[in-house]
């Protein structure tokens, strides 16, 4: 088996169903594939339905709503490839595109993980030109401060008009992986429940020695944002928790601290704005309320944690 497609699925059937359509249709002559759907117990009568619609797919049914990492970790442990392909359920992919990706990291072995061009419904591509997340690019004055002085080596890394080209981390969205180096790094880090863990995966390969890039030439549909829809209290909440481990783990413990003390501050300003809408405005009473009640709770959050 050259490809495993895994995909993590919680409660996102409408976007599954157009993803899974379209690997569907995908027949090939020149490498096999199967594809796994992980689903991260979503409760709600569509599992059984979607095994049916779909019998030449594997579903599996995790143990609870356990996370992205390790619902990808729970597919991975029974694929056969010998190569992974981790895919959003939000996504759209082509015979070309698996195809591209395939030979891309067949033909370029340095490479330790490969993505691709993704575009949203509107045909607007996605940014991939990401740096790791440091303090001294966290901030906006910081951050345009870095681009300027660093304008021409930008842009020289990140010229799409090249076959491949090399950010620091690509998005968990579209990770083609082999299996030899998914297994060498303990795969996807199960610490992070969501947000974070594509990034702390992409820096494990590049600590090993191996290259994170990109190619242009595949071209992946990916609507984005529905893992966080479902959910979008929990799903803020747990970006600035993987975000606080992610610094804690690799920048040490100071800047943590000035990440907290940053993160309290602008929680801060934030219920203050709540508190005088709750004030003047009597139509926004309950919702001002409401989001004062969890700026509260983030807040003690963040403040607690070490």
């Amino acid at each position: 088996m050259d490809i495993s497609i895994i995909i993590v699925n919680y409660r996102g059937w409408k976007a599954l169903d157009e993803c899974l359509e379209s690997i569907d249709s995908i027949v090939s002559k020149t490498f096999s594939f199967e594809t796994i759907i992980v689903d991260n117990c979503s409760n709600d009568g569509q599992f059984s339905v979607f095994k049916q619609k779909y019998p030449k797919f594997t579903f599996i049914q995790n143990s609870g709503n356990n996370g992205f990492s390790n619902g990808c970790n729970f597919g991975a442990s029974i694929a056969k490839g010998n190569h992974f392909l981790f895919l959003n359920p939000d996504t759209k992919i082509t015979l070309d595109a698996l195809e591209t990706l395939l030979k891309t990291a067949v033909s370029h072995t340095e490479i330790g993980i490969l993505s691709c061009l993704q575009i949203n419904e509107n045909n607007v591509f996605y940014n991939q030109n990401n740096l790791f997340p440091a303090l001294g690019r966290f901030f906006g004055i910081s951050r345009s401060l870095f681009k300027k002085l660093n304008k021409v080596k930008l842009e020289k890394r990140f010229n799409n008009n090249n076959d491949l080209f090399y950010p620091d981390w690509v998005t968990g969205a579209v990770v083609f992986i082999s299996r030899e180096w998914f297994n060498k790094i303990n795969g996807w880090n199960e610490d992070y429940w969501l947000y974070f863990e594509d990034v702390d995966l992409c820096c494990r390969i590049r600590k090993n020695g191996w290259k994170i890039k990109y190619t242009p030439v595949a071209k992946v549909v990916h609507i984005g944002g529905r893992s966080a829809q479902s959910n979008v209290t929990k799903a803020f909440i747990e970006y600035r928790m993987s975000q606080l481990y992610f610094y804690k783990k690799y920048h040490g413990t100071l800047n943590l601290q000035i990440l907290k003390i940053y993160l309290l501050l602008k929680l801060l300003y934030n219920t203050n704005i709540y508190f005088w809408r709750f004030v003047f405005k009597k139509e926004k009473k309950k919702e001002a309320m409401e989001d004062i009640n969890f700026m509260g709770r983030l807040f003690g959050m963040v403040l607690r944690y070490s």
